[in-house]
């Protein structure tokens, strides 16, 4: 029997590891998989247990629901985690021995918890919670109005709606503290119309907690200045900790409480800048230091793959000394493990592997390191790093079915943009027994952001697509992060001169591989990636077939009507308005230019999609068929902007299989 190769009912195999920690003692490592069910359609989650020291791992929880945030009792006997098993549709707080046991709820909470964290003594847990709505809680107490649409919604803010999430509720988070004991929670935090509070930590000594904030007068006109502060943890007035103005995210204070790290840049708007590491005094008495800029990192977990592991940016993890950190670096498509001195000044590479390392955490002497690593061939996989002697070993084998499966072979490459001289990374997959000596057909992908970048990690699309009999071409054009700042700065406020101007190179690159049959060579994206395949078949006819997805086709539209709302000019660099840069808006959208084109074009959109609304997919469509073009339109409802990556199975699978089967009807000559 030939090996199986990879096919597009194959996510419903995958087991994905979303979240880990790291025994106290180091001696184990709690962790999250997440199943699909066939039948339903639905996605689980439970918690599984790995020893460190054997790699022997056991189902810890069980069930059709989903178990989610583990988080182990400083004295390592409980495990706090959030769950869903009474009730699908409010999670509440629950706690199991860690030597096994029934899981007890803890809280009795109506609202959702997006964080959890135990104090230092184990006697309370600290979380970030949200009330609902007060005409929600009535609409559910009123079996009258339960199953009717609402009569109308009232919104007041500019930021009024996320993608995945639809219309965002009026109350704000704010941080709770809940007996460990009892399952009490009191509100730490006061109400407020427009600020809310998240990203909270404990000072070691239990006295403090320090968390993020946006007190702008209106911060969704500057979402990025945000501070932080830190209140007492018995209740008390906040103190905001000087910083300098940028986003910021990840806290993380010393094991002697002395020092506070955070990733974060410095100024609004420039979303070209990379995300840097920082350390101030705890107290706020002193300067925060960028430890990282010199050194040109982007310290961030940032590469694309469709298997949402835990491939994330976590916080940076201090050593037992307070001398040192460990944190990410994205860079040429990887994701390194770094630790780099808290003085800045002796940066050393530990993990500098053709992989993406995702997240982290540190036993409490600081002697092991459980991290999660991924690969071209392998969705990701727990590890630990003795941090004394740089062993390390595999801890997990999740979807071993994968060693068993011909995935083909996946070639790095770099060339040059013959335009400028400027050199490029690309991959070039090749189908399953590659004969060298045949033409292939090619489709090459682009990736969304752009602020992103592909990479050495799977993506389950690419290895459909060449199981079906395509070389899959990817590459990193200018606009992406993982090369340096004015390698993501190069297309601000031009999007489609540079970007495209490298994508034509990489094509050149492909079609000129003695395998690669030039006359059968089709483009996609999403998002970003759709925006380019949009520009490109409005500005030449070298592709036979298309197929854009989740696309941008008309900034001037998409200006104000995405989740981004205004935000969308700082995306594109224009920093302004329509009607103070109409010109700029219409030169560097899509739609002027789809009148000259010939290409076979796919348009594929989530009706729920509110990052990218689906008008900019209609406008596409509409534009190709009133210019003649051979268009058509798949639209899939009910799923948001991630349809590739979180959306329903089924659809998920339809959605691969209309692409492929476009480019089988254009490209099977």
């Amino acid at each position: 029997m030939p090996p199986h190769t990879i096919t597009p009912q194959d996510l419903y195999r995958f087991r994905l590891i979303q979240d880990l920690r790291i025994s106290p003692d180091g001696e184990h490592v709690v962790f999250t998989v997440q199943r699909v069910d066939r039948k339903t359609e639905k996605k689980y989650t439970n918690l599984w247990l790995v020893s460190t020291r054997n790699g022997r791992s056991r189902q810890f929880t069980s069930g059709d629901q989903n178990d989610t945030m583990p988080r182990w009792s400083p004295d390592g006997k409980t495990i706090a985690f959030i769950s869903n098993r009474d009730d699908e549709k409010q999670a509440q707080i629950y706690l199991i021995p860690t030597d096994g046991g029934e899981a007890r709820k803890l809280t009795d909470l109506t609202g959702s918890i997006s964080s959890l964290a135990w104090s230092p003594d184990g006697k309370r847990l600290l979380i970030g919670f949200r009330e609902p709505d007060p005409d929600v809680l009535e609409r559910e107490k009123d079996p009258r109005k339960k199953d009717l649409e609402p009569v109308f919604f009232h919104l007041a803010r500019l930021h009024y709606k996320a993608d995945g999430m639809g219309l965002l509720p009026k109350r704000t988070q704010h941080l709770w503290l809940v007996d460990a004991r009892t399952g009490k929670a009191t509100q730490l935090t006061p109400d407020h119309e427009i600020y809310e509070e998240y990203g909270a930590v404990w000072s070691p000594d239990g006295k403090w907690i320090y968390y993020l904030s946006n007190r702008q007068p209106d911060p969704d006109l500057a979402p990025e200045a945000i501070d932080i502060f830190r209140i007492p943890a018995e209740g008390g007035e906040p103190e905001r900790l000087p910083t300098p103005t940028g986003a910021k995210g990840n806290l993380a204070i010393s094991p002697d409480g002395k020092w506070l790290a955070y990733l974060g840049s410095e100024g609004l708007f420039e979303w070209w800048r990379a995300t840097s590491l920082w350390v101030m005094p705890a107290d706020g008495r002193g300067e925060a230091r960028n430890l990282t800029a010199a050194h040109g990192l982007h310290a961030a977990a940032d590469v694309i793959n469709d298997l949402i592991a835990a491939v994330t940016t976590t916080p940076p993890q201090w050593t037992l000394d307070a001398e040192a950190l460990y944190f990410h670096s994205a860079t040429h498509g990887k994701v390194q493990l770094c630790r780099i001195r808290r003085d800045g000044e002796h940066l050393e590479t530990l993990i500098d592997e053709n992989g993406a390392v995702g997240a982290l955490s540190l036993s409490k002497d600081g002697r092991t390191l459980a991290y999660f690593y991924g690969d071209l061939t392998d969705p990701g996989q727990i590890y630990r790093l003795d941090t004394a002697t740089g062993r390390r070993r595999q801890l997990t084998r999740v979807n071993a079915w994968l060693r068993r499966t011909n995935l083909g072979e996946t070639e790095e490459v770099w060339f040059t943009n013959p335009e400028d001289g400027y050199r490029l990374q690309g991959w070039i997959l090749k189908p399953p027994d590659f004969d060298p000596a045949k033409k292939y057909p090619l489709i090459l992908e682009i990736h969304g952001g752009p602020m992103t970048q592909y990479g050495f990690l799977m993506m389950h699309e690419f290895y459909a697509f060449a199981a079906k009999g395509y070389v899959v071409g990817f590459c990193n054009p200018r606009g992406g992060t993982g090369y340096g700042e004015a390698h993501t700065k190069a297309i601000w406020g031009n999007w489609g001169d540079r970007d495209y101007s490298d994508i034509m190179a990489w094509a050149d690159y492909l079609a000129a591989l003695p395998y690669v049959d030039e006359a059968r060579m089709a483009v996609t994206g999403g998002s970003y990636g759709g925006y380019m395949t949009l520009w490109i078949i409005g500005h030449t006819g070298r592709f036979k077939a298309a197929v854009a997805q989740r696309s941008v086709s008309n900034h001037i539209s998409m200006w104000g009507a995405s989740d981004m709302n205004y935000l969308t000019q700082h995306l594109i660099g224009v920093g302004k308005p329509p009607w103070e840069a109409l010109d700029d808006y219409w030169r560097m959208s899509p739609l002027p230019y789809l009148h000259k084109a010939t290409t076979p074009t796919l348009i594929i959109h989530s009706e729920q999609d509110l990052r990218c609304p689906i008008d900019q997919g209609e406008q596409a469509y509409a534009a190709l068929k009133y210019s003649g073009v051979e268009t058509e339109f798949v639209r899939f409802p009910g799923e948001s902007h991630g349809l590739s990556r979180v959306g329903r199975t089924d659809r998920r699978i339809a959605r691969l299989n209309h692409i492929v089967g476009w480019f089988d009807k254009h490209l099977r000559l």
